[in-house]
C-alpha cells in the first residue's frame, strides 16, 4: 500500500517539475522554493529562482527586492550562515537585508505546513537592527539569526491572515 502512495507522489514531483522546467526553474525541490512560490502568489511577486538572490521581486519594477522568511507556528524564520567576522563578510551578509525593499515573515500552519496562516511585512531597517543585535552577541564568527513568530508580530504589519470562515 506504501509503495503504490510513493510512486503516486514521485510520479506527482516529476509532472511538477516538469512545468517548472517550462518556466526556467531547474529544482522544485529546491529548499524553501515552494513555500516561496505560495508566498509570491499570494502578495503579487516574481519568484527569483537564483539560489545567491533575494527570493522575489515586483513584478512591474524589477529593483524591488523582497526576502521572505517562513516558519511553521511557534517556530522561527531565520537567516542561515551570517557573518560576525570578518568586517567585509559581514557586511556581505547583511546586504542579503539591506538590499530588500522589504521583508515578509510568513508563518505556516504546523499541522498543515503548506497552508499560509499569517504573512507580516517587516521593514528592511526592522530586521537590520535585530540581525546586527544577534550578531554583535553570537560567540561564532559564522551564525544563523532567528526571528520568532511574537518577534515578527511586535515588528510587523499583517498583510495577509487565514481567517476562518464565518458562518451567518
Amino acid at each position: 500500500m506504501s509503495q503504490n502512495i510513493y510512486r503516486k507522489i514521485i510520479d506527482l514531483i516529476k509532472e511538477a517539475q516538469s512545468f517548472a522546467l517550462s518556466i526556467g526553474i531547474p529544482n522544485i525541490l529546491q529548499p524553501g522554493l515552494v513555500k516561496e512560490m505560495m508566498i509570491a502568489d499570494l502578495l503579487g511577486h516574481e519568484v527569483i529562482f537564483s539560489k545567491r538572490n533575494a527570493d522575489a521581486r515586483d513584478p512591474n519594477n524589477h529593483s524591488n527586492l523582497y526576502e521572505y522568511l517562513s516558519c511553521k507556528e511557534g517556530g522561527n524564520g531565520q537567516l542561515d550562515s551570517m557573518f560576525k567576522e570578518p568586517h567585509d563578510m559581514r557586511v556581505k551578509s547583511l546586504e542579503r537585508i539591506t538590499r530588500n525593499k522589504m521583508i515578509y515573515y510568513a508563518v505556516f500552519y504546523e499541522n498543515d505546513q503548506l497552508k499560509l496562516k499569517i504573512i507580516y511585512a517587516i521593514e528592511p531597517k526592522v530586521l537590520l537592527k535585530e540581525a546586527e543585535r544577534q550578531l554583535d552577541v553570537s560567540r561564532n564568527p559564522k551564525s544563523h539569526c532567528n526571528f520568532s513568530n511574537n518577534w515578527a508580530a511586535e515588528n510587523g504589519i499583517i498583510v495577509y491572515e487565514d481567517k476562518p470562515k464565518q458562518i451567518v
